[in-house]
């Protein structure tokens, strides 16, 4: 695929609707979600599955394959699997068990974690998933964070690095799209950003030398996508802007200090970080313009849908450079092309979730 020239081919509706990722009810394609099969049809970029999603691998690797063949566009079909806490798989009645991330880093072994992270890849490749929220670089130095916790792999940022990285390269190796959380940091929050925005009152050289740092390092290595927080530094704006939504972190240090090309990508846009304090339509357009590729929602609704017909108006008015939207959806469409995200679903025959979770229990045992 040219990319420019594909990209040129595209409306400015159907480039609009390749920067979103939603979510949608059921296990199967039916009338409750004919919602997000009609996104698909007008370009949708992806989807995200959750655990009302997925009843068994068989059942998700068919799901996966009818939602990749509504599409004329290959979708990014992503999932948040981090392992320990968050694991989307919970109503899979053979599913494999992973060690959480502060699990992983208490073996003193980072290879354990390239192990589970290639045992993650072959549960994901045969599922038809091709985009995992994973993993969570935040370095959890509050004890009393609500939201991290056992999610990060330590307290220190080196640790959480050397464990880290066997993770995300793990992942990068086996074809799957690792996209790193939750720059620049969320883990000296005391508040869930899942209810409301927390606020970070630490130094800018504080966050580079803990929490920023893994990122970096990460970034170096070669990840192709990062998730934004929805928490606001007041190291980076007075006024109570999260992350997401800053131009000031996203654009001018993400994108030009750091140097990031890759995604940049939203936390979920209805988690109360965003939506208690924003109207959905006005977030998304201060996410595009502050640097955001793709933005997250868990539902597919009227609703949403509404806002993507708000941003084409946007564009048509002049209130959106449409060459702010090429930008991004040429870096969407590099990363699927890079990670070859047609592959079939359901077809490798060797898939055993029994001897992967041998190859984990291990992990425990040695």
């Amino acid at each position: 695929m040219k990319t420019e020239k594909f990209l040129k081919s595209l409306s400015i509706k159907e480039k609009l609707f390749q920067m979103f990722i939603m979510g949608f009810p059921g296990k199967v394609l039916c009338e409750k979600n004919k919602n997000i099969q009609k996104a698909i049809q007008a370009g949708l970029g992806g989807v995200i599955l959750f655990s009302e999603n997925i009843e068994s691998y068989e059942q998700t690797a068919g799901l996966a394959q009818n939602l990749q063949n509504t599409a004329q566009i290959p979708l990014f079909i992503s999932i948040d699997q981090e392992g320990g806490r968050v694991e989307r798989t919970i109503n899979v009645k053979n599913k494999i068990k992973y060690l959480s991330p502060k699990e992983l880093a208490a073996t003193a072994n980072p290879k354990y974690a390239r192990i589970q992270a290639e045992v993650m890849s072959e549960e994901l490749k045969f599922m038809g998933i091709n985009m995992n929220f994973a993993p969570v670089l935040d370095v959890n130095t509050n004890p009393d964070n609500p939201i991290i916790g056992s999610r990060a792999f330590s307290s220190c940022p080196n640790k959480v690095m050397e464990f880290a990285k066997p993770f995300y390269c793990g992942f990068m190796e086996n074809s799957i799209i690792p996209v790193v959380k939750h720059f620049p940091g969320h883990g000296d929050t005391g508040k869930d950003s899942h209810l409301s925005m927390p606020v970070l009152d630490l130094s800018l050289k504080e966050l580079e030398n803990v929490h920023i740092k893994p990122f970096i390092r990460a970034i170096t290595d070669g990840v192709d996508a990062v998730m934004v927080s929805h928490v606001h530094y007041k190291a980076f704006n007075a006024e109570p802007v999260p992350a997401s939504l800053s131009k000031t972190i996203i654009n001018d240090y993400l994108r030009r200090k750091i140097g990031f090309s890759g995604l940049v990508v939203s936390d979920d846009m209805v988690m109360g970080g965003i939506k208690n304090y924003f109207d959905s339509y006005e977030a998304c357009l201060k996410g595009i313009k502050a640097g955001i590729d793709l933005f997250i929602y868990k539902h597919s609704t009227d609703e949403t849908l509404k806002i993507i017909e708000s941003l084409h108006e946007a564009v048509l008015k002049g209130d959106l450079p449409e060459e702010r939207i090429d930008d991004s959806v040429k870096r969407i469409l590099l990363c699927k092309q890079k990670y070859d995200i047609q592959q079939k679903a359901g077809t490798d025959q060797r898939f055993s979730p029994e001897k992967l979770q041998e190859k984990i229990n291990k992990l425990v045992l040695t």
